[in-house]
C-alpha cells in the first residue's frame, strides 16, 4: 500500500506541471480581449487583440529553446532538478502576471514586462511536458508504461478545462467594469496555488527518481550534440509523428470552436459547451487507451489512430459542418476517439527511441519543433485554406495529410515499446 501511495504521488508530481502550464494557456486565451485593453491600448480593438495574441505566439517560439535548456539539465543533472526548475519557470511568471501593472500605470514598460514573462513561460513549456513525460516513463513498470505516461496528457487537458472553468467563473461572477479593472487578475492568482503545489510535490519526491540502473559513465557533456550525431533517425521520426500531434490537437480542440461559430452557425456558448464536453471525453479515453496499449502493444493503436485520422478527417468535418448539433457532436467525438488512440501510446513509443543518457533532450527537440511550427499555426493555416480554396471543408485535407504522414512513419518505424533497446552512446 505504501509503495502504491508513493507511485501515485510520483505520477501526480509528474503531471501537475502540465496542468499549470495549460491552465495558464487557457486563462490567457480566454481573457485575451481584456488583456488587450489593459496592456496594448489602441484606437483599434483588432490591433490590440493581434498584439496580445502575438505575445502568445512568441511563447511558442521559445519552446525549442526551453527544450534544449531543460533537456540538457535533465540529462546532465537529473530529471528531478529539471522538473523543479520548469515548474518554477511557469509558476513565478503566472504569479507576476496577476500583479503586473497595466499600460495606464507604467506605460510601455507594461507590455514589455508581459512579453518577457510569456517568453519565460514558453521556455518552461518547452521542457515541462516532455521532461515530465520521460520522468513518468522511467518510474513506470515496463508493463504499465503507456498507461502511466498517458497521465502527462491527462494533466494538460485537465489544465485547459480548469483554466477555462476558472476564467468563465470569474467573468460570470465579477461585473464587467470590475473585471476590466482587477477581476481579470483572479484566474492568474489562482495559478499560484497550482505552482506551489507542484513545487512541493516535486521537491518531496525521493532522490531515486527513476528506476534506471546507474550509468557506468559520466553524463554526456553535450546531449544535443550526441542526439544530432548518433540519433538522427529517432529524432526525425519523433518530429514527423508529432506533426499530427500539433495539427490534430489544435484543429480539434482549439480551432474548432471558431469554426463552429463561423461556418456551422452555432452560438459561441453552444460551441464552447460542445468543445468542453468532447475534451472531457478525450481526457477520459487517454488512460483507458494507454492501458489497452500496454496489453496489445503501442504500434496497433498508433496505426489505428493515424489511419483513422487519414480516413475520417473529411467525413468528420462534413459532420461538423452539419446544421444538426447532434451530428456536430458525433463529428468531433469521432476525431477525439481516433486522436486518443494515437496520443495515448505516442509518448511512450517516442521516448523509447532514445537511450536514457540523452532521452529528455532527444524527445524534447523532436516534440517541440513540430509543435512550434505546426501546432500554434494550425488555426492560421485552416483559415488560410478556407480563404484561398473557398471550401469550408478545406481544413480536413490538412488534418488528413498529417494523418497519412504519421501512418507511414509508424509503418516503417523499428520496434517500439522497448522491444529493442536503443544503442548505447559512444564515449565522447
Amino acid at each position: 500500500m505504501g509503495a502504491d501511495r508513493q507511485n501515485i504521488r510520483k505520477i501526480i508530481a509528474g503531471t501537475v506541471g502540465n496542468t499549470l502550464e495549460w491552465y495558464d494557456f487557457a486563462v490567457y486565451g480566454y481573457l485575451a480581449p481584456i488583456i488587450a485593453g489593459q496592456f496594448f491600448p489602441s484606437g483599434s480593438h483588432s490591433v490590440s487583440l493581434i498584439a496580445t495574441f502575438g505575445v502568445f505566439a512568441a511563447g511558442f517560439l521559445m519552446r525549442p529553446i526551453g527544450s534544449l535548456l531543460l533537456g540538457h539539465i535533465a540529462d546532465r543533472a537529473g530529471r528531478r532538478q529539471a522538473l523543479l526548475i520548469s515548474v518554477a519557470m511557469m509558476a513565478i511568471p503566472t504569479s507576476l502576471i496577476a500583479l503586473l501593472p497595466t499600460y495606464e500605470s507604467i506605460g510601455i514598460l507594461a507590455p514589455i514586462l508581459l512579453t518577457l514573462l510569456r517568453l519565460l513561460q514558453g521556455m518552461s513549456v518547452g521542457g515541462e511536458y516532455t521532461g515530465s513525460s520521460v520522468y513518468l516513463y522511467e518510474i513506470a513498470p515496463k508493463k504499465w508504461r503507456s498507461f502511466t505516461v498517458s497521465w502527462a496528457l491527462v494533466g494538460a487537458v485537465f489544465g485547459i478545462l480548469l483554466g477555462s472553468g476558472v476564467a468563465a467563473f470569474a467573468t460570470g461572477m465579477v461585473p464587467a467594469d470590475e473585471l476590466n479593472n482587477w477581476g481579470w487578475r483572479i484566474p492568474f492568482a489562482c495559478g499560484i496555488l497550482l505552482g506551489i503545489s507542484g513545487f512541493i510535490l516535486r521537491s518531496g519526491t525521493r532522490a531515486e527518481e527513476t528506476d534506471l540502473p546507474p550509468s557506468p559513465r559520466e553524463p554526456v557533456r553535450v546531449p544535443v550534440r550526441q542526439v544530432l550525431k548518433h540519433h538522427r533517425p529517432a529524432l526525425f521520426r519523433t518530429i514527423a509523428c508529432n506533426v499530427l500531434n500539433g495539427v490534430g490537437f489544435y484543429l480539434t480542440f482549439v480551432y474548432l470552436t471558431t469554426y463552429l461559430v463561423d461556418y456551422s452557425k452555432l452560438t459561441e456558448s453552444r460551441a464552447l459547451t460542445i468543445n468542453t464536453g468532447v475534451m472531457i471525453f478525450f481526457m477520459l479515453l487517454l488512460p483507458l487507451l494507454g492501458y489497452v496499449a500496454d496489453r496489445i502493444g503501442q504500434r496497433p493503436l498508433l496505426l489505428i489512430g493515424s489511419g483513422g485520422i487519414a480516413l475520417l478527417g473529411y467525413p468528420a468535418f462534413w459532420l461538423l459542418h452539419h446544421p444538426d448539433p447532434a451530428m456536430i457532436i458525433l463529428g468531433q467525438c469521432s476525431l477525439a476517439l481516433v486522436l486518443a488512440c494515437y496520443f495515448a501510446p505516442l509518448l511512450g513509443a517516442m521516448i523509447s527511441l532514445f537511450p536514457a543518457e540523452v532521452r529528455v533532450t532527444g524527445f524534447s527537440i523532436g516534440y517541440n519543433i513540430p509543435l512550434a511550427i505546426f501546432g500554434g499555426t494550425s488555426p492560421l493555416v485552416a483559415t488560410y485554406l478556407i480563404h484561398e480554396t473557398h471550401m469550408q471543408l478545406a481544413p480536413a485535407f490538412y488534418l488528413t495529410g498529417a494523418g497519412v504522414l504519421a501512418f507511414l512513419v509508424v509503418i516503417f518505424m523499428p520496434p517500439v515499446e522497448d522491444e529493442a533497446e536503443p544503442p548505447a552512446i559512444p564515449a565522447e
